[in-house]
């Protein structure tokens, strides 16, 4: 690939074209920034050159700032490696100009590249551009100070902390764009309209000095207020959001340039935080997904994939195929009968008008959407199809039966997929001759929402057949992590102790309630009790089983799941649980729970004197975690993942796990992004050591792995590569 450069024609015309070429979304890149400033200080002191338009190569204008550079600063620890684009380029050489500035903008100007459009003198875009400023996903702020003065604040804020990008149909209506043309005509027009401005014959507007959107001050504090308090709401301990409103602010009251200065200033103290870097690196690990060893580099091609049929129409299966049909590939939906057929038809048309009402599907893309699914009850539509997901209930020889009439009913190119979260993939397609086509598809609950796709091969399963369903999952908008095959895989081995090491401290005389709450105030959503109730207590049992026979050596076996089905309850599911549900309100505490949660600490008798422990909120998070971190050793250890970042991405995407936020405990500041990156920041040394002191106090459940240990007594960072002689079921 050409090294990344900055190219300048000048027409007859008297206007000089500058080029950003650095495919494949021309991010500026430090040679594209030196570039920039090279090529606009040469049209400047030319004579020839009457007028500028700036425009990018292949299509697109700028994706924005290279990435890259983020993760050099990072690693470095050196903010000066970052170039000076706001005020150097971006004022001086662009906005002050003495010749006029035209932005030829197609494809996409994103971050730095709709800051660069935004300090021209005018933008000029093709059809469906897409425009924004996503900076606050990678912990720092964006340009604040141009676009509240050429949307308004209020639609610049909601760009802002949303990420939000918009058309450049929209741009145009709201001010952001001067003119929309086809791409044919993008560059003429733009030629046209920097000699017009150089002329007089079209105004000459610096972006910055702009106050008339702005509102009085005022009414723009008001805004400003409610902003700060949503983002408190949908972003707390995000300190990249509140300093991007503060910015704003400054450029309101003291001016543009100022607010520039400033924002500068911010932005690099931003970029030297944990929160950027945990961000940044889930960033990469995402993109490092989409290289798997022996498959994604031995040159085959995936094959298409544009009939899928779903076996079982329950949460799961509905979620899975509502997923597809969204995104244009037609789902043939099998139940064993009627009823069960016409509930999942149901549940999926509700899944898709949800998305209508919440204005993130129009309703011609429902109705379209819904064209793409049929309903039936055998397998005499399965002769065509190229992908078939089983997502029944948990049951061996019910999944073994279905696997064998697949292989009698589908094409012989069919690949044959199970959604099981925990079992086995060699049991399940023990009863076919057909293992180079059994594939695991673990989506996440629920299904169309959650981003996270596990791909869990077999040693038998083909690269073809792996690369078709990365393919898939890439169409279907979920982000695809490559496991090997084990009980529980990545996700589920991993965390099984999560649960565990919770009811294991009630055990231990801790509150239910407050664990939960420990948890959400280190950043998941809902605690261990609340997710047990969501999920239901017969899944809870049912799973809980399975690891307990795969893994009875370091298993926590409690009472309390059978002791809260005894009694009646069953979570979210029949509105008994540890918490009580009414509608149109949150989950609260349910105090008629707590006999039961006694009944389960006799019967666990493992308390210290028969007195509950005593334990700080971060020994809490700690108890619940670390052995997660523990069992991350081990997945990393057998290889059931590439790497580590994938197990990153994997539990930020699957559970939820904080991929940005900084969690403080009794002074202990804890960077996240992701639960192997968490640890690193923690320390392999304390985490071992924590795990040892348990281990002896509580038992062999917080036995440190092997794998833990070496690292720890060694100093080697959890992440870094497991050595090739480790077992690598991942890597066959």
């Amino acid at each position: 690939m050409a090294a990344p450069r900055v190219t300048m024609e000048v027409g007859n015309d008297g206007v000089a074209i500058i080029t950003l070429i650095n495919p494949p979304v021309n991010a500026l890149a430090i040679p594209i920034v030196a570039g920039l400033k090279d090529k606009f200080e040469e049209a400047t002191s030319r004579d020839d050159v009457k007028a500028i338009v700036l425009t990018g190569n292949g299509g697109r204008f700028s994706g924005g700032f290279d990435i890259n550079v983020f993760q050099k600063v990072h690693g470095a620890g050196d903010v000066s490696l970052m170039p000076d684009v706001s005020v150097e380029l971006v004022v001086n050489l662009i906005e002050d100009c003495k010749k006029p500035i035209v932005a030829a903008v197609e494809g996409l100007a994103l971050g730095g590249g709709l800051e660069l459009a935004m300090g021209c003198h005018a933008r000029i875009a093709a059809p469906k551009t897409q425009l924004g400023l996503p900076e606050l996903t990678l912990g720092v702020i964006p340009g604040t100070q141009r676009l509240p003065r050429l949307v308004g604040l209020s639609k610049a804020i909601e760009m802002m902390l949303l990420s939000k990008s918009i058309t450049s149909e929209e741009g145009w209506k709201l001010g952001l764009i001067d003119a929309v043309v086809t791409s044919e005509e993008l560059l003429k027009v733009s030629r046209l309209w920097a000699l017009d401005i150089a002329a007089r014959r079209k105004p000459w507007i610096r972006s910055l000095h702009r106050t008339d959107k702005l509102g009085s001050l005022s009414e723009a504090r008001e805004v400003l207020k409610l902003a700060r308090l949503q983002a408190k709401k949908t972003a707390p301990n995000m300190p990249q959001h509140q300093a991007c409103l503060d910015v704003i602010e400054e450029g309101i009251v003291h001016g543009g340039y100022s607010g520039v200065l400033k924002e500068a200033k911010v932005f690099k103290e931003l970029v030297m935080l944990d929160t950027s870097r945990g961000l940044v690196h889930v960033f990469f690990a995402q993109r490092a997904t989409s290289k798997v060893p022996n498959v994604t580099d031995i040159g085959l091609k995936p094959r298409g994939v544009r009939k899928v049929a779903v076996i079982g129409g329950g949460l799961m299966g509905s979620g899975i195929a509502t997923a597809h049909i969204l995104n244009n590939i037609y789902v043939v939906l099998k139940e064993v009968n009627s009823e069960y057929l016409l509930k999942g038809i149901k549940t999926i048309e509700a899944n898709v008008r949800g998305l209508v009402t919440r204005g993130k599907l129009t309703q011609d893309k429902a109705n379209n959407a819904l064209k793409m699914l049929k309903g039936v009850l055998d397998y005499s539509e399965f002769k065509d199809v190229d992908m078939v997901i089983e997502a029944v209930i948990e049951s061996v020889p019910l999944k073994q039966k279905i696997f064998s009439e697949l292989e009698k009913a589908c094409p012989p190119h069919c690949i044959l997929a199970t959604n099981t979260s925990t079992i086995d993939l060699n049991i399940v397609g023990e009863k076919t001759s057909s293992q180079d086509r059994i594939i695991g598809a673990h989506f996440f609950s629920p299904a169309h929402v959650m981003p996270l796709l596990e791909i869990v091969r077999t040693e038998r399963t083909s690269a073809q057949v792996i690369l078709d369903l990365m393919t898939v999952g890439k169409i279907i908008k979920k982000v695809p992590v490559v496991v090997g095959n084990c009980t529980g895989f990545a996700v589920n081995r991993a965390f099984f102790p999560y649960s565990q090491s919770a009811r294991l401290l009630v055990s231990l005389g801790v509150d239910v309630f407050r664990i939960d709450s420990a948890i959400r105030s280190f950043g998941l959503p809902i605690g261990p009790f609340q997710l047990l109730d969501l999920a239901g207590y017969g899944v809870a049992a049912a799973t809980s089983k399975e690891f307990d026979k795969a893994f009875p050596d370091r298993s926590f076996q409690s009472p309390l799941v059978d002791l809260l089905l005894k009694s009646g309850r069953n979570g979210k599911a029949n509105g008994k649980g540890l918490y009580t549900y009414e509608k149109g309100s949150k989950p609260k505490p349910d105090p008629s729970v707590l006999p039961i949660i006694e009944e389960c600490r006799r019967l666990s008798n493992i308390m210290p004197g028969g007195k509950p422990i005593s334990v700080t909120e971060k020994e809490i998070v700690e108890m619940i975690l670390f052995p997660v971190v523990n069992e991350s050793c081990r997945v990393l250890e057998e290889g059931i993942v590439v790497r580590a970042s994938d197990l990153d991405v994997a539990s930020v995407l699957g559970m939820s796990f904080p991929s940005y936020r900084i969690v403080t405990f009794s002074k202990l500041v804890w960077r996240c992004g992701g639960i192997v990156f968490w640890a690193d920041a923690v320390g392999a040394n304390y985490v071992y050591t924590s795990l040892k002191k348990w281990s002896q106090l509580y038992g062999n459940f917080f036995k440190p792995s092997r794998f833990l240990e070496e690292r720890a007594t060694k100093g080697i960072p959890l992440s870094a590569p497991v050595s090739s002689s480790s077992t690598s079921r991942a890597r066959l």
